[in-house]
């Protein structure tokens, strides 16, 4: 097949789609093992010996540390299996809508508090998650398995 004009754009279309792909891919799993983790930890740890760590755990009832913990777990979940199985894969950038809510939640929250260390990392977790919905959107979604 002779190359034409209009096939080279097409192609770089094609890649920068596989780039961007691969990309939210890798962001995806990232987010997902630092969700989950977070997430294990507020759902499985007594909440004394967690507030030895979060602080602001001791603060706040236990059922809603709980229930953060397991939003947090579900939302890793959510950032992986519906896009790998390719079963309801709009699942996925609904997780990271859920996931970007709370980590703003979050930036406010400790921003109220005073507690300045903690609302970088809020903001960069919020910025991603708003990346892979935004990505798994428009950019890049995974279509249904048909």
């Amino acid at each position: 097949m002779p190359i034409t004009v209009d096939a080279i754009p097409g192609e770089r279309r094609a890649q920068r789609s596989q780039g961007a792909n691969t990309a939210l891919w890798v962001v995806q799993l990232l987010l997902a093992l630092l969700f989950a983790g977070a997430g294990y930890a507020k759902v499985s740890i007594p909440l004394d010996e967690l507030a030895k760590t979060l602080p602001y755990t001791a603060d706040l009832p236990g059922a809603l540390v709980r229930f953060i913990g397991a939003s947090e777990v579900a939302g890793a979940i959510g950032l992986i299996l519906p896009a790998l199985v390719r079963i309801l894969p709009i699942l996925t950038p609904a997780a990271a809508i859920g996931l970007n809510v709370v980590m703003w939640l979050a930036t406010v929250f400790h921003l109220f508090r005073g507690e300045w260390s903690d609302v970088p990392m809020t903001i960069v977790l919020g910025t991603l998650t708003g990346l892979v919905a935004w990505g798994r959107l428009r950019k890049a979604p995974i279509a249904a398995r048909s």
